[in-house]
């Protein structure tokens, strides 16, 4: 298991804190039926593609950090500048080392990825987790916890906003090193390749990580050795491993180091990506490629670029490519453009992962998912998620038109979201009783405060660029708990006016003289069996007509690729079998495509009380339209922005493969 392995490596002598809150994490480890486990084939080709896979998708964003973070923390035009010595060298590159030790490896990879619901990660999986838990024993903390989670999800699509016109712009702009004349050619190349980028998505996870896969590969292995070269032309830098000149720097030089913290967060950025995409590729998988080979490469790159500013240092000035001879400079330059480009795809991927797991849990409309693997549910694409960012990276690209213009920006949505999920982790691993008390509580008080020291730094920020990440999460913040609450209000309603579905089926069958019955199969959809369709009631209570075969469906989405033909349908006959009308869940794996007509194509004429017709069945479909009404259910503005919202619900007709000729869409107005 990965992490007992770095126990030993990486926690000895002072650090048995650590070590705690490691066997914390392997006391409380759980795996996915779906994904979380690993798998038990003996083909150990198809374990190693995944992990190539999730290294072209997962770590570019925190595994390009190495190209700008040291010189970003010495950069002499920040507006608290640390000051370029011996002893900073030694205390910025031993803190960058031990930040990434504490955040990444045991936040996020020994912690954090240990938890998961139903095989996904991130900070919605989290919610979710505690969201049951509050509807289990109704605790307020729980809920208040959970719209703290929100935020945090919100602070995670700024940072998918961020992170691809920063990467990207940071990659191009190192043509400037190489011909300054094409400095005018930056922004459009940028925007160029960002299009490309997002075009290429719908492709799936897995085709992307394997075209990226090797190049990281490739990436990590020359920033390793550059890194190595560097150690071995001043070997003193490996010094900068121990925890006390992290200590040192920050207890001695706390008015320096503390503003340090803010740019050392680069080295960090990218983290939550790890987590939320477990659901594309596995926890194992992730874990295996960060502490085989990204966490080893990125060290050493630290590591030989303060070895470098210690021989010299005007070197400061983008040590990362000075640490090669310059006629292998312009390659390296290329590697990094190709490599920070990928740096996007963890972030978006990531996005996908989290826009999924908010519409499940009510905070964002039904979208429109395609699942593009058949052995991870947790590969998806959401077309209108990725149009979305791909317009507001191209913005932001257009707005600020340089990394630089972006950098204070860049810190802000990570170290908040890592802050929050931190709190949640805690908070879950104490309902469950993973460890005893004191250590949950020692750990949390260990790694809360961290995180909490990087925000703290980073809203020293604010008025430099820190308020466009926390502008974007308000925004997004807002959106969601708006359609959440919206949600809540319509569902009430609607449950209202739909009533029990069991006492509309004792009315209908006790006062069938009242009503006509018509020739004909007609298929009502509904959202379970509890409730009545508004539809079916419409034709009832309106226009006196029940169709001779009625067929009321629900349809549920099963966590496996595809559902075996004689699991797909249940039938139940609603209490009376010679009435014509049924109830009948279908059930469809993930990788399928919910097919209503193919569903019914299953039933036996003797569990629905006759031959149902169905090439000539017709579909009623129930159509909510929202309107603004009078009542002070939720503020005017709210109200405008929900109803806009519910415009991007992917259509049901299409979605279930109803046929157009033969499908009834029957309105009911709403007012929120």
């Amino acid at each position: 298991m990965p992490g007992t392995a770095c126990e030993g490596r990486h926690y000895s002598g002072g650090a048995a804190m650590m070590t705690g809150i490691v066997a914390l994490g392997v006391i409380g480890a759980e795996e996915s039926p779906v994904t979380g486990r690993e798998s038990s084939s003996p083909h150990d080709s198809a374990r190693l593609a995944i992990v190539i896979g999730a290294l072209g998708v997962v770590f570019g964003d925190i595994g390009t950090s190495p190209i700008y973070t040291l010189q970003t923390v010495f950069n002499p035009e920040d507006p608290h500048p640390v000051p370029l010595n011996v002893n900073n060298v030694y205390g910025v590159v031993s803190l960058i080392f031990w930040s990434v030790m504490i955040i990444v490896t045991v936040s996020y990879v020994l912690l954090a990825m240990r938890i998961n619901n139903d095989g996904e990660g991130g900070i919605m999986a989290l919610i979710a987790l505690l969201r049951r838990r509050g509807a289990q024993q109704g605790r307020k903390a729980a809920v208040v916890l959970a719209a703290l989670g929100i935020f945090g999800a919100s602070l995670f699509f700024g940072d998918s906003m961020i992170t691809p016109a920063i990467s990207v712009l940071s990659a191009v702009e190192g043509l400037k090193t190489v011909e300054p004349s094409l400095g005018e050619a930056v922004v459009p190349i940028t925007a160029v390749i960002i299009v490309v980028l997002f075009l290429v998505q719908r492709r799936g996870t897995a085709a992307v990580g394997r075209v990226f896969g090797p190049l990281m590969i490739l990436w990590f292995t020359v920033i390793g050795t550059c890194g190595a070269v560097g150690i071995r032309n001043h070997p003193d830098i490996l010094k900068a491993l121990s925890p006390t000149y992290a200590i040192t720097f920050l207890s001695g030089h706390f008015h320096i180091a503390f503003f340090a913290l803010a740019a050392i967060v680069l080295a960090v950025t990218g983290a939550e990506a790890l987590y939320a995409d477990m659901g594309h590729f596995g926890r194992k998988a992730i874990s295996r490629g960060w502490l085989f080979l990204v966490l080893p490469a990125c060290t050493l790159s630290y590591l030989g670029q303060g070895a470098l500013v210690l021989d010299d240092p005007a070197h400061i000035d983008g040590p990362f490519f000075l640490l090669v001879p310059e006629w292998l400079r312009l390659p390296l330059v290329l590697l990094a453009t190709a490599a920070t480009v990928i740096a996007s795809q963890a972030v978006i991927t990531g996005a996908y992962s989290v826009a999924s797991q908010a519409a499940q849990l009510g905070y964002l409309p039904r979208l429109r998912i395609a699942h593009t693997s058949e052995s991870s549910f947790g590969q998806i694409y959401v077309p209108w998620i990725n149009w979305l960012l791909m317009v507001s990276v191209l913005t932001l690209v257009f707005a600020f038109r340089s990394s630089a213009a972006l950098a204070y920006a860049y810190g802000m949505a990570a170290t908040g979201t890592i802050t929050i999920t931190t709190l949640l982790f805690f908070y879950v691993a104490r309902s469950r009783r993973m460890a005893p008390l004191w250590l949950i509580g020692a750990g949390a008080g260990v790694l809360l405060l961290v995180d909490l020291l990087f925000v703290a730094a980073n809203l020293t920020k604010l008025a430099h660029g820190a308020w466009l990440p926390l502008l974007i999460a308000l925004t997004a913040f807002t959106l969601m708990t708006t359609w959440q609450k919206g949600r809540r209000i319509v569902t009430a309603d609607r449950n209202r006016r739909e009533g029990s579905l069991s006492e509309f089926i004792d009315d209908l069958h006790n006062q069938r003289s009242k009503t006509q019955t018509v020739p004909g199969t007609a298929v009502f959809l509904n959202r379970g069996k509890l409730t009545a369709p508004l539809a079916m009631r419409a034709n009832v209570d309106h226009n006196h007509v029940r169709h001779e075969h009625v067929i009321i469906m629900s349809l549920e989405t099963q966590p496996i690729p595809r559902v075996a033909p004689e699991n797909r349908i249940t039938v139940d006959d609603l209490g009376y079998s010679d009435d014509g009308i049924v109830h009948v869940i279908a059930r469809f794996g993930y990788m399928e495509t919910p097919d209503v007509p193919a569903a019914l194509r299953l039933l036996e004429p003797a569990a629905t009380e006759g031959d149902l017709q169905l090439d000539q069945a017709s579909y009623f479909l129930s159509k909510i339209e929202l309107r603004i009404g009078p009542e002070p259910t939720m503020a005017t503005w709210r109200k405008r922005l929900f109803v806009a919202t519910s415009y991007i619900t992917a259509d049901a007709a299409e979605y279930f493969s109803l046929p157009r000729d033969r499908t009834v869409i029957m309105g009911s107005h709403i007012d929120v």
